[in-house]
């Protein structure tokens, strides 16, 4: 299982979609309180945690962030903004960032270089990689 986490509904439908076309199945969330909750839940499940920084709640995507981490340490974690970028300390070490807008070739180029073989599905292991422009 993917967990999706956006506050804004187009965008979390978009990056659901992205996820699920790389063979991921996906939950989502509208912030972070509900995150942890469903981590709560499915934690045991879960491969990845997707999710944006700016969201209503107790908790931002880098507090959700270091939070998985330190609970579920076996879950990649993947954080998107287009209006804050982190800084040193914001994310656990092994958390990575993409800048949003984002595409599809984007986040999936992104999770091929960036996901331990074992985690990745065989849509994503399985596709041809073609150079991913910025911006693009």
């Amino acid at each position: 299982m993917t967990l999706a986490v956006d506050d804004v509904p187009i965008i979390l439908m978009d990056m659901t979609l992205i996820l699920e076309d790389a063979g991921f199945r996906c939950h989502e969330a509208m912030d972070g309180d509900t995150a942890i909750v469903l981590l709560e839940e499915q934690a045991d499940n879960t491969i990845l945690l997707f999710s944006d920084v700016e969201m209503p709640g107790s908790i931002n995507g880098f507090a959700l962030a270091r939070h998985v981490a330190q609970h579920w340490p076996w879950i990649e974690i993947v954080i998107a903004s287009g209006n804050i970028r982190p800084n040193p300390g914001d994310m656990p070490e092994k958390a990575t960032f993409i800048p949003k807008p984002f595409s599809a070739a984007i986040v999936h180029e992104h999770l091929r270089r960036t996901l331990p073989d074992g985690k990745k599905p065989a849509p994503l292991k399985n596709a041809v990689t073609t150079p991913v422009q910025p911006g693009a």
